[in-house]
């Protein structure tokens, strides 16, 4: 090899480098700023952030035909695998005992999902097809695994933005919910105080409740039987009390494993020939929207019922029927601290929260059963 080879040789990846492949540096250097500056959800954001900065480094082969993102994608993302790995997570971390004990908290976790349909019906009149329309609105449900559940099955090629819109706004919601809180509702509404004497919640309703709900789910919404049973498989682990290692593998090594894999997987996808396009513009805006009206729906929902209790139920907690667990209730039971610190709705805004983590996977097997019948 001469001199005039070998210099081209070494210099073979500045000469295939885009002005977009350098665009798309910044972006993933920037998820992971978010990550380690900022905190924001640096669990998924980090690897969300170096996956994209490898796919936009020119000729790695690694997201070849036989590269490690090709292999990782096909495995986990194409089966599926990764998301409900992560669910079976989810479901032994989650707690549904303030959600048993409240049972009318099911209607908050309802009313939290507007937004994916609304954004439906507005994605369609932009020009997306009905499939990725579905796919765009399910960001709204602020949950990462049943976005990417929903778009692998409907959208694949908008699997990227869709993935990162979801992950992105799941991390924002301490900064997007609190002025919507605010501008929705009055100071004496955020003070209201609520009662929580619940009856005790047996081991054996525990333990029932997630096999029930795979079942009865699984029997009317089949097609979200799949995410459903592994998130009720993980809370089985958790309740039953009889599988500890189990139950911590679920939490920590799988949920860990699957996240990790699923980040980097995702980021791979962001190579700056599919996500720099308006298409991937209009559906961080989109995903913003739906955001924001299933969290809009919750509140109004919240004063609604606050109107009917006559003041015994504080519309804050109907921002927390979004899926964001346990985030969503958080912040709800934080603005409610700032007006009156001995004012305490923290269980009654989890009841919420746990029932729109079921309200997000429901919203996402509907539509799955309605787009599967069109071609």
């Amino acid at each position: 090899m001469n001199l005039a080879e070998l210099v081209n040789e070494l210099a073979k990846g500045i000469t295939h480098l885009t002005w977009g492949n350098l665009l798309m540096l910044g972006v993933g250097g920037i998820l992971i700023a978010l990550a380690v500056i900022k905190e924001y959800e640096p669990v998924l954001l980090l690897p969300i952030g170096f996956g994209c900065i490898l796919a936009n480094i020119p000729l790695t082969g690694m997201n070849s035909e036989q590269g490690i993102f090709t292999v990782l994608y096909n495995a986990g993302i194409t089966t599926e695998l990764f998301p409900l790995l992560i669910f079976v997570g989810v479901g032994a971390m989650i707690d549904f005992s303030p959600l048993l004990a409240q049972p009318q908290m099911v209607l908050l976790g309802a009313a939290g999902q507007f937004g994916i349909f609304g954004t439906l019906i507005l994605a369609t009149m932009l020009g997306f097809p009905l499939k990725e329309a579905a796919s765009i609105g399910i960001i709204g449900a602020i949950d990462g695994p049943t976005s990417i559940f929903v778009a692998t099955r409907l959208a694949p090629r908008l699997l990227a933005p869709i993935a990162v819109a979801a992950y992105s706004y799941m991390s924002l919601v301490p900064i997007i919910q609190p002025p919507l809180m605010k501008l929705l509702t009055t100071r004496a509404e955020r003070k209201i105080r609520m009662d929580y004497s619940p009856r005790p919640i047996s081991r054996r309703t525990l333990v029932l409740f997630p096999v029930l709900v795979t079942v009865v789910v699984g029997i009317f919404v089949p097609d979200a039987t799949a995410l459903i049973s592994m998130l009720m498989l993980g809370n089985l682990l958790r309740t039953s009390g009889v599988v500890e290692r189990l139950n911590k593998a679920a939490q920590n090594e799988i949920a860990n494993i699957a996240t990790l894999f699923l980040g980097l997987t995702i980021g791979s996808t962001m190579n700056a020939q599919n996500f720099l396009n308006l298409d991937t513009m209009l559906i961080l805006v989109l995903g913003l929207c739906a955001f924001a009206l299933d969290t809009v729906a919750g509140i109004l929902f919240g004063k609604l019922l606050a109107f009917i209790s006559r003041g015994k139920i504080n519309p804050l907690i109907g921002a927390a029927g979004i899926s964001a667990f346990p985030m969503a209730g958080r912040i709800a039971a934080r603005m409610a601290q700032d007006e009156d610190f001995e004012n305490f709705i923290l269980m009654h805004a989890m009841g919420a929260n746990t029932a729109g983590q079921l309200g997000s996977v429901m919203a996402g097997g509907i539509l799955l059963a309605i787009m599967s019948g069109i071609h």
